[in-house]
């Protein structure tokens, strides 16, 4: 037996069940307790045996546990929570039924509705698992009380599913708006999907990536609140113990499993399965200094990354220098394209704050995924900004950005355009940024948007360029926040 083994069997051993109260199927609900202790050093995951009656038409379930004091420095006792059905915890999620995190203290479960967070459906006799996720363990352990309550009776009629349409009302081929990265209250997040999209539009917004942490249950929550001009992917942000990833625009319903680390060499699997539903897959805030935030998995089998989360840190400004050292420019060569998110969650978060503009052929799920993939996008602060980027030649070559410029030589001449308009851009500085690094600074115009600006390269000295708008530097000689950025245009030549 392993030492991993061993502590899973420690933390499985006190569960302590105590008596069911009441008559059972058909009458007065009945209650069950289980008591528990679970180590430090346990498992990423415990399982707790649940065994259902016969009869039952709702399963509600609470929890508590210590919080004892811990010295200066020392991680405190922190239990996620989720549930599993009689099919399983097999990995790939079968027998999966919700999953809340830290978020909330109880759920319930019926055919016809369930916590956010958590799937509706039958809740049949037999051993369901409640799946318990120490985040963080106190040097003398974390106890814990879960009550499940049964209430008997005839199941509801199931709700049938809806979800929301895979197209909105769009303007044909433009650039379009989004935010990938949204939490709601089906995972961490404190707004409804009524209240995000309410915001969303509020912010210029276009399209919106539902990712609530480890669980689907909001795909279905949509359909009912989305406005017709604005388009929601269904997605996920698969929270795994070494790094998040966002799965961007999957097939509604589709859910991602979490349980593994980058050392389990599993990730290929789920990746594959977000793929598989029509799906990007997107490393989130790959430098977070969150506990099991930052990304561990490699790049190999991501589709873009998002090196701008939330409003710009330091960790952002490490993940733009760490993406731009992966771009190369070579003929031929795989390149993984950058994105923002907002990563919003509650006040003071913004919906679209950032966000990631995409040129689109129309405001489709399939459109705007194809855009995203092939890196026709900029990242912008909010709405107040608009960057227009491109570079030209003099035989009439013409490419944008996430484009491949196709040049007859590697001396020839290349015109780089940057225009940026709006308010948001007033008194920042024009950066732009080669596989040499940053090659052109236009300081800053006060109070100004800055003046459109032109310069010449070849293929032979810049294998792509970039543009970067910024603000005033805040902590020299740290460049300031950005107001935008974009992804490359490569040069061929």
């Amino acid at each position: 037996m392993t030492r991993r083994d061993l502590l899973a069997a420690a933390a499985a051993a006190p569960h302590v069940p105590s008596a069911v109260t009441g008559t059972g199927t058909g009458g007065a609900p009945t209650t069950r307790t289980l008591r528990g202790t679970i180590p430090a050093g346990a498992p990423d995951f415990v399982e707790v045996p649940l065994d259902v009656p016969s009869g039952v038409s709702e399963l509600r379930v609470s929890y508590t546990y210590e919080k004892p004091p811990v010295p200066p420095g020392t991680p405190g006792n922190a239990l996620d929570i989720g549930i599993f059905d009689p099919r399983g915890t097999a990995l790939g999620g079968r027998g999966f039924r919700g999953w809340s995190g830290g978020a909330r203290t109880e759920f319930f479960l019926r055919t016809d509705a369930a916590t956010p967070g958590y799937l509706p459906g039958p809740v049949d006799a037999g051993r369901w698992l409640l799946l318990l996720g120490p985040y963080t363990v106190a040097p003398r352990g974390l106890p814990y009380e879960i009550t499940a309550t049964f209430t008997y009776g005839p199941a509801a009629p199931a709700a049938p599913l809806r979800y929301p349409p895979q197209r909105a009302r769009g303007r044909g081929r433009a650039w379009y708006r989004g935010d990938c990265h949204i939490h709601s209250l089906h995972s961490d997040g404190r707004r409804t999907p009524a209240e995000i999209a309410a915001l969303a539009r509020a912010a210029g917004l276009d399209f919106i990536n539902s990712s609530d942490h480890n669980t689907h249950s909001a795909h279905a929550a949509w359909a009912d609140v989305v406005p017709p001009e604005l388009l929601v992917l269904t997605g996920e942000e698969v929270t795994t113990r070494t790094g998040h990833v966002l799965a961007v625009g999957t097939d509604p319903g589709t859910f991602v499993d979490w349980r593994y680390r980058a050392r389990d060499d599993r990730f290929g699997r789920f990746a594959r399965t977000i793929r598989g539903a029509g799906g990007l897959v997107v490393p989130a805030h790959p430098h977070a200094t969150c506990v099991g935030c930052a990304w561990k998995f490699g790049f190999g089998e991501a589709d873009a990354v998002e090196v701008w989360n939330g409003p710009w840190t330091p960790d952002d400004e490490v993940a733009l220098a760490s993406w731009d050292a992966t771009l190369r420019g070579a003929r031929g060569e795989r390149w993984l394209p950058a994105v923002a998110g907002s990563d919003h969650h509650r006040e003071p978060d913004r919906v679209g704050g950032p966000q990631t503009v995409v040129l689109a052929d129309d405001l489709t799920r399939e459109a705007v995924l194809v855009g995203l993939r092939s890196g026709r996008s900029y990242a912008a602060e909010s709405d107040r900004v608009t960057v227009s980027f491109d570079a030209v030649t003099g035989h009439g070559a013409h490419a944008g950005i996430g484009g491949r410029l196709r040049t007859p030589g590697p001396d020839t001449d290349v015109l780089v355009r940057l225009s940026v308009t709006g308010s948001g851009a007033e008194g920042c500085e024009l950066r732009l940024v080669t596989d040499q690094g940053v090659v052109l600074t236009v300081p800053p115009a006060v109070g100004a948007v800055p003046a459109p600006l032109e310069w010449h390269t070849t293929p032979a000295r810049s294998a792509y360029i970039r543009a970067e708008v910024r603000h005033p530097a805040g902590a020299p000689p740290l460049p300031g926040a950005p107001a935008a950025l974009t992804n490359p245009v490569f040069l061929d030549g």
